[in-house]
């Protein structure tokens, strides 16, 4: 069985057909099982996470219901009732059920890679898993946002850890447009920034990088009272010399 939560909640059976799981407090308890990774989960846990403030009147009975709706759906062996509450079960031999795990193995595997085009080709292959903002149907749900959260922050550091390996590659006329949006959504990442602006250098769009520079600058200045971190100024004071050591490997910022 495959889980999806690289988007919006999806669970497909081993011959990869979508398997429909039924009523939304039935999908909300499958995602807060899955957001603890098949690790144990109160029942008290579920019940204040599924309902808030506005509990139903017998809640336990209310969360057996729900947990055999879901037994139902996912089949009985799958939703492990263990005291003091429930735990999803995965197949630890498949390794790979949840499609965040099979990203988080494939992003370990690209970086072992001999080259920096095989590097980008198979981070893209990582990135292809998503299928929009994680958790996607959810987001509402509090029980889901630091998951939603942290698994966000990984999708972006690979994408700069692709854009990087794409620029060694020779990417740059590439990446001066595809970067821009990304920037202008994440305008405060300079790991992200430096990408941009050694692309547009390389590019032959040297003033645009400097500028670039300069609007993360002011921004770090205006909303947090810092300066570019040390390995952006470096690639600053590098495109104003004009060092030819800006047409090999690329500095790594940090994310």
């Amino acid at each position: 069985m495959q889980f999806g939560v690289l988007g919006p909640l999806a669970v497909r059976d081993g011959a990869g057909e979508p398997v429909k799981v039924p009523e939304a407090k039935v999908r909300a308890l499958l995602a807060d099982l899955l957001v603890h990774e098949g690790r144990l989960v109160s029942a008290d846990r579920l019940i204040d996470d599924l309902w808030g403030d506005a509990p139903p009147g017998n809640p336990a009975n209310a969360l057996q219901s729900k947990v055999s709706q879901l037994r139902r759906a996912l089949g009985r062996d799958r939703v492990v009732h263990q005291p003091p509450g429930y735990r999803l079960r995965l197949d630890a031999a498949a390794g790979d059920e949840v499609d965040a795990d099979r990203f988080r193995a494939l992003v370990e595997e690209a970086r072992r890679a001999p080259d920096p085009r095989s590097r980008a080709d198979a981070l893209g292959q990582a990135l292809a898993l998503w299928r929009g903002p994680a958790y996607a149907d959810l987001a509402d749900e509090e029980f889901v946002r630091a998951a939603a959260d942290r698994l966000a922050e990984q999708r972006l550091a690979v994408v700069e850890e692709q854009a990087e390996a794409r620029l060694e590659a020779g990417d740059h006329t590439l990446l001066t447009g595809e970067l821009a949006d990304l920037v202008a959504q994440h305008p405060l990442r300079e790991r992200l920034r430096a990408v941009q602006v050694r692309a547009l250098y390389l590019a032959g769009r040297q003033s645009e990088a400097l500028a670039s520079y300069a609007a993360l600058r002011k921004q770090l200045s205006d909303e947090l009272g810092l300066d570019p971190g040390p390995e952006l100024a470096t690639l600053h004071e590098a495109i104003l010399r004009q060092d030819p050591s800006l047409s090999r490997r690329p500095p790594t910022t940090s994310p």
